[in-house]
């Protein structure tokens, strides 16, 4: 038994041994001690537990068959002490070099999410990753557990899978999964494992129905008495039948004549959407820059910008004389093409590529920064922004966007101080 430059011996066996039992302090320690005492080299190793209950898996590369049969009673011994099952599992050689020259192959990210998540889902997405031919290598949960006696927490609930293999026409499989999603109400994301994955710093977040619950230019419009006239017209523009710039300065025109103390009182009773408060307290403790770029008015996305601690706030400009509302707006009106323009000088200002960023939006007038961002996402949306941008949040709050970025619930509330929800 010769030794190669690197100091390990010269292997001829390849095992991979699976450990099943209830999990306790310690167990994986006296495991791999047995292994340690018979110069076993660790080729692959992973462990997951669920309900205290642990299943580890290591692939091992032992000298020869001797040292190997040596390795298996003791590690069956110390098994024995802990009551835990183990199986030895011999792996040809051919067979560990191919599934090494596979290790450069693609793997992408699939994000399932709802208010809680049934067996069904999980299956069909399942079916869908077998049926274009990539293999399911990881299932993680980054919701919290679950408790099935406390109704008063709301429920969220989010799966990750990590699933590689050469896929022919990624479109189709997109289409696949949203149609699943649709149907079986749940929200599914996917979209390549890369670096940017993991390596994105700016959000830009759309301001009416995305930040808050509201069109705010709705209610504006309900106190002017205009409603109906207004909020048909809104309707026409968040479908994209409507050119935004037009249709803006259609409703803004019915405004005219409004007292300008009507805004600050508007201002005070918006509600924050769901999750709204969580996701930017987080992505803060995170590091990343935050910005609003808004289809509204910036005299509302300033006290929002000053409420969350937004670093960035760009809206159109209500014109005011001598206390009242013109009608008219001032300056560039903040429309789909100049939120991406927008997105773009951000993402410049902070030295960052767009890869690197996040848009999050509701409306047709969102399509432009959705597309051009790293990650589109869009957020209780018509059906043509969801199909441009690729990701969608329809089920959860503005928080599922921590989800979708790969943040843990425990690692939420352990930065927001929050009761834990379990790990």
């Amino acid at each position: 038994m010769g030794h190669d430059s690197s100091g390990f011996a010269e292997f001829e066996e390849v095992v991979l041994v699976n450990v099943t039992g209830r999990d306790r302090p310690g167990l994986s320690a006296r495991l791999m001690g047995a292994l340690a005492e018979h110069d076993v080299r660790v080729l692959d190793i992973g462990q997951a537990v669920i309900h205290d209950y642990l299943a580890l898996g290591v692939l091992v590369a032992v000298p020869d068959a001797s040292v190997w049969a040596a390795t298996i009673k003791d590690l069956l011994f110390v098994a024995h002490e802990l009551d835990v099952q183990v199986r030895a599992t011999p792996v040809p050689l051919d067979h560990y070099e191919r599934w090494v020259d596979e290790q450069g192959k693609e793997r992408r990210i699939v994000t399932v999410m709802g208010r809680r998540l049934h067996a069904g889902q999980i299956a069909a997405v399942a079916a869908v990753c077998a049926e274009f031919g990539l293999n399911i290598d990881v299932i993680t949960r980054l919701s919290g557990r679950a408790s099935l006696t406390r109704p008063d927490v709301l429920p969220r609930a989010c799966v990750q899978f990590s699933v590689s293999g050469y896929l022919a026409d990624e479109q189709v499989m997109r289409r696949r999964l949203m149609d699943h999603a649709q149907q079986m109400e749940m929200d599914i994301s996917f979209h390549l494992d890369d670096i940017y994955r993991r390596n994105r710093r700016l959000v830009v977040f759309d301001m009416d129905s995305t930040l808050i619950q509201v069109e705010v230019i709705d209610e504006l419009a309900r106190i002017a008495g205009v409603g109906d006239e207004v909020t048909a017209i809104t309707a026409a523009a968040m479908h994209g039948e409507l050119n935004f710039k037009e249709s803006l300065t259609r409703r803004v025109a019915l405004l005219a004549g409004l007292d300008e103390a009507v805004l600050a009182q508007v201002a005070e009773t918006l509600p924050l959407m769901e999750g709204a408060q969580r996701v930017v307290t987080t992505l803060k403790r995170l590091g990343y820059k935050l910005g609003i770029l808004s289809g509204g008015f910036d005299f509302f996305g300033r006290r929002l910008q000053a409420q969350l601690g937004f670093d960035y706030m760009f809206a159109n400009q209500l014109e005011i004389v001598d206390g009242k509302l013109t009608g008219r707006l001032v300056g560039e009106i903040v429309d789909g093409e100049r939120k991406a323009s927008l997105l773009r000088q951000i993402a410049e200002l902070e030295h960052l590529s767009l890869e690197q960023t996040i848009a999050v939006g509701d409306g047709a007038n969102d399509i432009p920064m959705l597309t051009i961002a790293g990650m589109g996402v869009a957020f209780h949306a018509k059906p043509i922004v969801r199909e441009k941008a690729g990701r969608a949040i329809s089920n959860l709050g503005l928080d599922g966007l921590l989800f979708l970025i790969g943040v843990r619930e425990r690692e939420i509330e352990r930065r927001l101080g929050e009761a834990p929800r379990g790990a």
